[in-house]
């Protein structure tokens, strides 16, 4: 039901035809004090010799959505080696359970890959190694006085997080904290709410001129007889189908699966594939939404499974067991309806994703899924997507950030998956479908011995 989509890259133009606002960022000497203010969470860090397994408890532990692997040999100016998150917990696992299919020239030609192998014939798998593994989880650090068009930059081309670097002659920790895209489109959202008399409205380096884009727009201060935020206001009452959001209309290419007919390896595989954080799961019989399946899902609920039998169980399973503490087994469903209209206006979908806490929301045609769904009135056909960001792009194109690109690195996975299935047997391919899983590809979960060990069939 997924397929690679052409390049698909936001530019000015598009903004300009529509004769949207333009952000400007107006000078500010406490950005320092702004950021920090973003700051979403202290980073969590590992050492890179530590296990995947024990990584991955920690993620579970600790409660986190990514830890920070500190280098063989940290200095100053390189504290930090690269990022591990649920992203790559998948990956990996998916990597696990198909790697008896890898002949022995893919496994020549991809270094990493060997290294995985061996590693994995020791019986430890390093953090190192497989940090990254999904190619969605880049180390990007930025100053201590980054301003929200370094954010914005950063995350309007597919980057999650980014880690914010301590000045230079500060004492303590090298670095103030991680900045996540989620809350950086939290701060958007309370930008644009209505200034209250008692002035609680945060601070802001930032105000919306209702001046259009031009091709030469740059940066400047703005009058303060503007309301900027009113501006904004106005701007986020914009419906998705009016704003150019790159994947609203893929019809049949919206990566999604069958409740009973795929199973929870399929869903990894293809978010693994196809660089995505989540798969929408339909209903076999209308094609309709009945839920989602992230990364996070499977850290979460498929890692502590003690039994390789999961991976193969149909997604109906593993949504049954997602929304059991959200009241779907007692008729009162609490479940976050992951789904919006194209009728649906930008603030309403930015308030969706903050409350979900997901990356992405689907987009539907069926005026149904504006009530809660249940298990027997599922909601509308799947039309489209709207992520994060592809908010974040809408807003760094209003600011005239350059070379916004917010599937670029969908686009990269997606090439470098297709490569992997160039050789033979491919690194991802769709085994299950075509039965070749069996007892040969079972990943156990153990919690002693290896991490995670496939073992292939002798």
């Amino acid at each position: 039901m997924a397929s690679t989509q052409p390049p698909v890259s936001m530019s000015s133009s598009q903004h300009e035809a529509t004769n949207l606002p333009r952000l400007v960022v107006a000078p500010n000497d406490d950005s320092e004090e702004w950021i920090r203010n973003l700051i979403h969470a202290p980073i969590t860090e590992v050492d890179a010799d530590v296990t995947v397994e024990e990584a991955c408890d920690l993620l579970l532990s600790r409660n986190v959505p990514c830890l920070a692997v500190k280098s063989s040999d940290p200095s100053p100016l390189s504290f930090y080696s690269a990022l591990f998150d649920f992203a790559d917990v998948n990956a990996f696992l998916t990597f696990a359970a198909t790697r008896h299919t890898y002949t022995s020239e893919f496994i020549d030609q991809h270094p990493r890959i060997a290294q995985i192998l061996d590693a994995a014939k020791a019986g430890r798998v390093p953090v190192s190694l497989v940090s990254n593994l999904s190619e969605k989880n880049p180390l990007v650090e930025l100053s201590h006085d980054a301003n929200i068009i370094d954010l914005l930059g950063a995350f309007s081309n597919g980057v999650h997080r980014v880690l914010v670097k301590a000045p230079e002659d500060a004492p303590g920790p090298s670095h103030l904290g991680i900045v996540t895209d989620t809350r950086l489109l939290s701060y958007f959202a309370t930008f644009a709410r209505p200034s209250t008399p008692s002035g609680s409205a945060p601070s802001s380096p930032i105000s919306f001129s209702p001046t259009p884009l031009s091709s030469g727009a740059r940066f400047s201060p703005v009058s303060p007889s503007i309301p900027s935020s009113t501006t904004f206001q106005r701007y986020l009452g914009n419906t998705l189908q009016s704003l150019p959001l790159p994947s609203l209309n893929l019809y049949t290419d919206v990566i999604a699966l069958r409740a009973r007919a795929d199973s929870v390896l399929d869903a990894m595989r293809m978010m693994s594939e196809l660089g995505v954080s989540s798969v929408a799961v339909l209903d076999d019989e209308t094609g309709s939404l009945l839920s989602a399946v992230s990364v996070t899902d499977i850290g979460r609920f498929v890692v502590p499974s003690q039994s390789n039998a999961v991976l193969h169980a149909p997604l109906q399973q593993l949504v049954a067991q997602i929304k059991l503490p959200d009241g779907w087994a007692d008729g009162a469903d609490r479940f976050p309806v992951y789904s919006v209209l194209p009728s649906t206006t930008l603030s309403y979908t930015m308030q969706k994703l903050l409350t979900t806490g997901a990356h992405r929301v689907f987009v539907t045609g069926d005026l149904q899924t504006m009530s809660p769904p249940n298990p027997s009135s599922p909601t509308g056909e799947l039309i489209g997507v709207a992520s994060i960001v592809d908010i974040l792009s809408l807003f760094a194109i209003l600011a005239n950030v350059p070379n916004v690109d917010p599937t670029r690195m969908q686009r990269h996975r997606r090439a470098s998956s297709a490569s992997s299935q160039g050789s033979e047997s491919g690194a991802f391919v769709d085994l299950s479908r075509r039965g070749l899983l069996g007892n040969k590809g079972s990943v156990h979960l153990a919690r002693s011995g290896s991490v995670w060990s496939s073992r292939p069939a002798t």
